[in-house]
């Protein structure tokens, strides 16, 4: 299986995979600094203080471009209770900004490592990360962005955060007073990666469920985030990766929620490699993994979100 992804299933040969990556800004994209600005400039909702876990924030960098760009809020995993912010955040950030693509990390609410009973659990980081998909949109036109190409990205917890937004999303209320609550928080696309997904399952990452939902949550409220159990025909376009060594979160967490997509008539695509523990993020030096930017990339076009 060296040098082989899973797509739908089916070992497809490696010479139909191979995608060369963008690692580096080309002609037509030029990053800009990174500027950082409070989600909730008028205090998030259930915000415990005004301490730096209390302010979530969002991390832009722009792209120059003549026309409206693609954007993307970049979830990075931790197990909620810490963000993984230098191979799930800021490399993701430039790796999008050499596509052309505008991104905002997301510093969503946590429980916080070792805070058992103290910090934020759900709805808190789910409420953060559809402020910020939001924010992107109702701002679109301030910041460059074509508002029918917003979507999201997350890994491991981070996953499973974005595969909560994008199977519960708000439908925006156009009278609203908040312009930022008039729009939809539905994601356009959504990449995830290595992700958390079930919950109450023997391949559940329980460090990730018990920081979200508590010690003892209520199976109801478990069932819910469940997101394999959640899809729905409404479900955005969906990237899946996964490698089969990893021992943190299995690999069945993606396959289930594959299954779910495809069940529902989902436009999605997944990748599984036989190498590589959790949390590779490019993936850069992993042979066989490393090739998943590129068939993203690729992906990106496919579905109108990059020009061909």
């Amino acid at each position: 299986m060296n040098g082989r992804s899973i797509a739908g299933f089916a070992l497809l040969p490696l010479a139909m995979l191979m995608v060369t990556p963008v690692w580096s800004q080309d002609a037509k994209s030029e990053a800009t600094s990174r500027t950082t600005e409070l989600l909730w400039p008028d205090g998030a909702p259930g915000a415990g203080g005004k301490k730096d876990g209390d302010l979530p924030e969002l991390i832009f960098t722009r792209v120059a471009s003549d026309l409206p760009t693609a954007a993307v809020v970049i979830l990075p995993g931790g197990g909620y209770h810490g963000h993984a912010m230098g191979h799930e955040g800021y490399q993701f950030a430039d790796w999008f900004a050499a596509m052309g693509i505008q991104s905002a990390i997301c510093t969503y609410r946590l429980r916080g490592k070792g805070n058992e009973g103290k910090g934020y659990g759900h709805p808190r980081p789910m409420q953060d990360a559809q402020r910020a998909i939001q924010t992107l949109r109702a701002r679109s036109k301030e910041l460059n962005i074509d508002a029918d190409r917003v979507g999201v990205i997350g890994f491991s917890a981070g996953g499973h955060l974005c595969s909560t937004v994008s199977t519960h999303f708000l439908v925006g209320k156009p009278a609203a007073k908040d312009p930022i609550a008039r729009v939809s928080s539905r994601p356009d696309f959504s990449i995830l990666c290595y992700p958390v997904i079930a919950f109450d399952q023997p391949y559940t990452h329980r460090g990730s469920q018990r920081n979200l939902l508590g010690a003892n949550p209520d199976p109801k409220l478990s069932k819910s985030l469940s997101n394999e159990r959640q899809v729905t025909s409404d479900t955005p376009p969906t990237f899946l990766f996964h490698t089969a060594e990893d021992k943190v979160v299995p690999v069945e967490n993606s396959l289930q929620y594959y299954l779910a997509l495809q069940r529902n008539g989902v436009l999605s695509e997944l990748h599984i490699f036989p190498e590589g523990r959790h949390g590779v993020g490019l993936a850069r030096q992993l042979q066989g993994a490393s090739q998943w930017p590129g068939l993203c990339q690729n992906w990106l076009t496919r579905i109108g979100m990059l020009p061909e």
